[in-house]
């Protein structure tokens, strides 16, 4: 099997946050179990190991520790041995019993949605954890023995300042992690928060004072030895996100699961939205795919280069060629051209030629303004 890369979405959570609008239900032990079994039996039909796996909610830790290691075993001969292998856990549903289960399966990297350290936020955000607790998960976690450890934080909350939001990064930076992801929020529609700003209850941050943040985040994490490498993402060195990549090559991967998405071969497949729906499917041996695109040669490429821009290192033309079989500078000629004078993107030269291009300062900023003009 071509894909190297396998996602599984947990969509339960012990509460929906105001702001999110990834699939997701709330947990329901019954419902639960029938969903993993399902999981457990499509997971037995794959034969290939795989080097990078990732499960994502959601919230996978709110499973009970049974249906944990339920899943868990069933992925225990689809990993290869060097495998990257990644859970996502929020802090008041991750424990020491639950921790130890993770690695005694060979989960080696952690992602905790932390979201802030500061409580007043947390609260905002309608986060059930406080900032003790999301410390102590960290902190926990890193005695129990994981070496990887990521966190999520949010920027740009309504009220937020830029002197709370460097407190925020700084006592982040405290704990015992590796990685640390940042994004700045966003009013989705069908959220509770995106009700609240159409009422009048919230107001948004003005974009000016959102980039000022993010410039902030950029340079206190350099400082502090997390390297940018793609426009949300920081690590120390050598603790790059590795499943992510895949996404950001635009490699080819699977996704099981409610709304997870599988990308093989430029075909691309979308599991239906709902977990009743998909148990059903799967015991009625119906597919659980509910839409499937297969992109023509150009239009995979042109993902491709909307996607890699993302990353740090930028598009490298000679990779470009390999992965896609188009010359990049002949296929977004006038992408380009536009980009490099409005200042989102600069060519990466060397003493003898201009190898490549990658985003500017500016070009983090509206990064998906970049990605857009690729498409």
């Amino acid at each position: 099997m071509e894909a190297k890369s396998l996602y599984i979405h947990i969509p339960f959570c012990k509460r929906r946050c105001v702001y999110c609008n990834f699939y997701s239900t709330i947990y329901d032990e019954s419902l639960a179990a029938s969903y993993i079994d399902v999981l457990s039996k499509q997971i037995d039909g794959i034969d290939a190991k795989f080097d990078t796996v990732y499960i994502g909610g959601g919230t996978p830790t709110v499973l009970g520790k049974n249906l944990l290691e339920r899943l868990l075993r069933s992925l225990k001969e689809r990993i290869n041995n060097a495998s990257e292998f990644t859970l996502e856990a929020n802090p008041e549903s991750v424990d020491e019993d639950k921790l130890k289960l993770l690695l005694d399966y060979g989960v080696n990297r952690l992602s905790i949605g932390v979201q802030s350290i500061k409580d007043q936020k947390l609260k905002r955000l309608g986060r059930i954890h406080d900032s003790r607790k999301a410390g102590e998960s960290v902190r926990r976690a890193k005695k129990t023995g994981f070496d990887n450890i990521s966190i999520d934080l949010i920027f740009g909350v309504w009220a937020e300042t830029i002197e709370a939001w460097e407190s925020d990064i700084k006592e982040a930076v405290k704990l015992p992690i590796s990685h640390i992801s940042c994004y700045a929020l966003t009013y989705e529609k069908d959220t509770p928060l995106w009700g609240a700003v159409r009422n009048g209850s919230v107001k948004p941050l003005d974009d000016e004072k959102a980039a000022e943040m993010y410039e902030k985040a950029i340079d206190l994490l350099s400082l502090r030895g997390f390297k940018q490498y793609e426009v949300s993402n920081f690590s120390q060195e050598g603790y790059e996100c590795k499943h992510n990549m895949t996404y950001w090559n635009n490699d080819s991967y699977i996704g099981l699961g409610a709304s997870s998405v599988s990308y093989i071969k430029g075909v691309r497949e979308e599991n239906v939205s709902s977990v009743e729906e998909y148990i059903k499917r799967f015991e009625d041996s119906k597919t659980t795919v509910v839409s499937s695109e297969k992109l023509s040669p150009v239009a995979s490429a042109k993902e491709t280069a909307a996607i890699k821009i993302r990353t740090k290192e930028g598009i490298d033309f000679d990779w470009f060629k390999n992965k896609t079989g188009f010359d990049f500078i002949k296929l977004e000629k006038r992408a380009i051209k536009g980009l490099v004078r409005d200042g989102f993107v600069k060519y990466i030269k060397t003493k003898d030629a201009t190898t490549g291009i990658c985003l500017r300062c500016k070009g983090f900023l509206f990064c998906d303004t970049v990605s857009s003009a690729f498409l």
